[in-house]
């Protein structure tokens, strides 16, 4: 595979990074393909051992974590989002901390804090830094809505940059790095609205599901008797961090770009000719980090699912989780009871897939 800039791991790095095109597969990244189709499969069937139902949600958090993004789960309590996270990253032999996110917690209780050491030889104080829970390679933030704005404004340097500024010092994370924050949705009391910044740092926005009464009926009986499952280790977290640069390299055709682009400017109103059907609902719509996470992500589809390249499915199979979250509706969309998911729908429809 032809090697690429990764000088930065955000999406935003170039936009040649992003796109890959002028990237191809060797014989021994197709045979890197296949193996991952393969421990795709066993991922998923360690995590239906602990975890039922929610196949598309698995898919998209393996899709999120290859392109080096981050997932938000949004979901009523109970649905399994905490043993998700948890399950994925004991299948991936990679280091995993939760934080449960409460209204008095500080920002150095996630990156850390100097603390005051005696060296009880020589008598004097040193200070020295004593890492937080987010120096991990998959952090869960629980309930993320349950802090003050600065608290979850801790997150973002590493979230975007993989690095944690502490006083005049900066610490870099170890690779892979990958969050996915929880928001309960039905309890408005105790919560504060996440960050416009912070909301489009993640790649997905993701909507849990209740089970269906099939999937329920096995959960019961999986957790009410004496027999515990447990998930194994399918592939270790240095592995992943290679498959994250192999998808980086799947090549994309020009005319896809071209569709992303177009799919995204139609979220933007005044930078297209007007639809009233589609911009009477939008205050704002999303930045190119949306064009660039529709194109890793679907690479990363694509990838999975033994392709060597990206089509249009792909990008319209992502769209979903990846605008949702990036269109800023007003009062009309209110009114007319229109949300994000009957927008996008409407933008698939009306951007020509050539054109």
């Amino acid at each position: 595979m032809k090697k690429m800039n990764m000088e930065s791991n955000s999406p935003s790095a170039t936009a040649t990074a992003a796109a890959g095109t002028s990237a191809t597969l060797s014989a021994d990244d197709a045979t890197i393909v296949q193996r991952l189709r393969e421990a795709r499969q066993r991922v998923k069937d360690e995590m239906a051992k602990v975890v039922v139902g929610q196949d598309e949600i698995v898919d998209h958090l393996l899709i999120g974590l290859l392109c080096q993004g981050h997932v938000l789960l949004h979901g009523v309590p109970g649905l399994g989002k905490t043993l998700m996270g948890r399950t994925l990253a004991k299948t991936l032999d990679m280091d995993f901390k939760r934080i449960q996110f409460t209204p008095d917690l500080m920002p150095s209780d996630i990156t850390g804090t100097d603390v005051m050491e005696e060296d009880h030889t020589t008598g004097k104080h040193t200070l020295q830094f004593l890492r937080g829970p987010v120096f991990t390679n998959f952090l869960l933030a629980d309930e993320i809505n349950r802090t003050p704005p600065k608290t979850q404004a801790s997150l973002l340097q590493a979230m975007q940059e993989r690095e944690v500024s502490v006083g005049t010092q900066t610490f870099k994370l170890s690779p892979p790095f990958f969050v996915v924050a929880t928001q309960n949705p039905i309890e408005m009391e105790g919560t504060y609205p996440l960050p416009e910044a912070q909301v489009d740092r993640f790649m997905f926005n993701l909507r849990v599901k209740y089970p269906t009464v099939q999937e329920e009926v096995q959960i019961i009986k999986g957790t009410t008797s004496t027999l515990t499952a447990e998930a194994s280790e399918v592939m270790a977290a240095d592995e992943v961090v290679r498959l994250q640069q192999l998808v980086r390299g799947v090549p994309v055709a020009d005319s896809v770009i071209h569709y992303v682009a177009r799919l995204v400017a139609q979220t933007r109103p005044g930078q297209v000719p007007n639809d009233d059907s589609i911009h009477k609902y939008i205050s704002y719509g999303a930045s190119p980090r949306a064009s660039q996470y529709l194109v890793l992500g679907a690479k990363a589809r694509a990838i999975l699912s033994g392709k060597y390249h990206v089509d249009f499915a792909d990008i319209q199979a992502i769209a979903h989780p990846v605008l949702r979250h990036r269109l800023v509706l007003n009062f009309h969309a209110r009114a007319d009871k229109v949300d994000s998911d009957m927008l996008i729908d409407r933008i698939l429809k009306v951007v020509p897939q050539e054109g």
